[in-house]
């Protein structure tokens, strides 16, 4: 039709695709504003002129720009193009179907856009190959900004990092959680992420070693000295100032720095792959909000006590299933004195965590992610000398349960949710 009018072949195609995503992710944006976000035109120009990458350029992303008006090989360059313009217009696609299937409260099925956006040596073992994917293209990883890095990010460092993170999140006052092998080992909070960092870091002092550490409030040079000279896997927090990120980087040379703003997504959903397919469920971000705690012993909790729970409560929820965990209060805040997690049955979780607290245990309050099967696991608390229990409960020997501790002389509340994480 073109060559009939005398009109040349059109070799090159431009098009930036309405802002779907950065329209519907305001709160204030209308179902009605949303569909006119929905791009028709856009996604068929690009579609077609990929389609046809033997002659023509397609350009979805003003990145590339420059490298188009002088590719090394044109040819490889149209193809790549051609290939990043499908990917746009897929997730593109899936945006709209995402946002649609929420509106909808029924999603029939879910399309995930991921993107190779950082390289990764190896994955858990040198033996296994690995890949960063991004939700959004050059996105960096975890959607953070990567201040120094001694040496590149590996696929281990990357899911104790987000594990630190999301365990950090979970507390408004100035919080420090120091993680090891996608295990937290210390979590404390205090006046400031300084004052609260030793604490963190003597929970388990031997586990903190080879590390990552998450703080919710900016680093600064008394956050450092409280470091002193334990050696980090890396670090991430809202932010650093100037003399902190010296000091970090002048002796740590292979330490990794990333800054990310406070905050997790209010709506989000995990997969996990099993044979043949995916789980899928929304992220646990802590009790509901029609949550409500009720002292089930004869035994009242102080109000230091009560305080150290909730403490607690709020950490064991980031600790792997089964998870039980001690905490004491400290100078400006509170911090866990032993923690332990990952084990098949619960009372061995509780001997662990008094095992790793030592002396600390004597006073301290216990906080279990499940509710305990049997009355073993309270009578192990008491002989730590454990003063306060908090656990969701539910167990058909919950009466047994609550009998022990009150044998005992143990304060215990339930809370009615339960905080598995497998």
């Amino acid at each position: 039709a073109l060559e009939a009018r005398g009109w040349p072949l059109i070799d090159l195609v431009v098009v930036n695709l309405y802002p779907f995503e950065e329209v519907t992710a305001r709160p204030e944006t209308t179902l009605a504003e949303t569909v006119e976000m929905i791009d028709i035109g856009g996604v068929a120009l690009l579609r077609a002129a990929a389609k046809n990458f033997a002659r023509v350029t397609v350009l979805c992303d003003p990145a590339d720009y420059a490298e188009a008006l002088d590719p090394a090989d044109p040819a490889v360059f149209r193809l790549r193009m051609a290939q990043k313009a499908f990917a746009h217009t897929l997730a593109y696609d899936a945006a709209i179907q995402r946002y649609l299937a929420a509106q909808a409260a029924a999603p029939q099925a879910v399309h995930l856009a991921l993107f190779p956006t950082y390289p990764l040596r190896y994955g858990e073992n040198p033996h296994q190959n690995a890949t960063y994917y991004a939700t959004t293209p050059d996105a960096p990883p975890l959607a953070a900004t990567i201040r120094y890095a001694g040496k590149p990010l590996s696929y281990n460092n990357l899911l104790d990092l987000d594990a630190a993170w999301r365990a950090v999140q979970a507390f408004e006052e100035p919080a420090v959680v120091v993680v090891k092998h996608l295990s937290p080992c210390g979590v404390a909070v205090g006046e400031s992420v300084a004052q609260a960092l030793p604490h963190a870091i003597a929970s388990d002092p031997v586990s903190a070693f080879g590390s990552v550490i998450a703080a919710n409030r900016l680093v600064d040079e008394a956050f450092v000295e409280a470091l002193g000279k334990l050696f980090v896997e890396a670090i991430i927090a809202p932010g650093y100032t100037p003399e902190a990120e010296a000091r970090l980087t002048q002796k740590r040379k292979r330490i990794r720095l990333l800054e990310r703003a406070n905050g997790l997504p209010a709506q989000e959903s995990e997969y996990r792959s099993v044979l043949g397919g995916f789980l899928a469920q929304e992220v646990d971000h802590g009790d509901p909000a029609d949550a409500t705690w009720r002292v089930v012993t004869q035994k009242q909790p102080t109000e230091v006590e009560m305080a150290t729970l909730r403490f607690a409560w709020k950490a064991v929820q980031h600790v792997k299933s089964n998870a039980v965990l001690l905490a004491q209060p400290t100078e400006g805040g509170f911090a866990t004195v032993g923690i332990g997690g990952g084990q098949p049955n619960r009372v061995d979780c509780v001997r662990i965590a008094g095992e790793r607290a030592g002396a600390k245990a004597a006073g301290s309050v216990l906080a279990s992610d499940a509710f305990f099967p049997f009355p073993d696991g309270i009578e192990e608390a008491a002989k730590q000398g454990v003063t306060a229990i908090v656990q969701p409960g539910g167990s058909i020997r919950d009466a047994e349960v609550i009998a022990a501790a009150n044998r005992l002389g143990l304060a215990m509340v339930f809370t009615g949710v339960r905080h598995f994480r497998h």
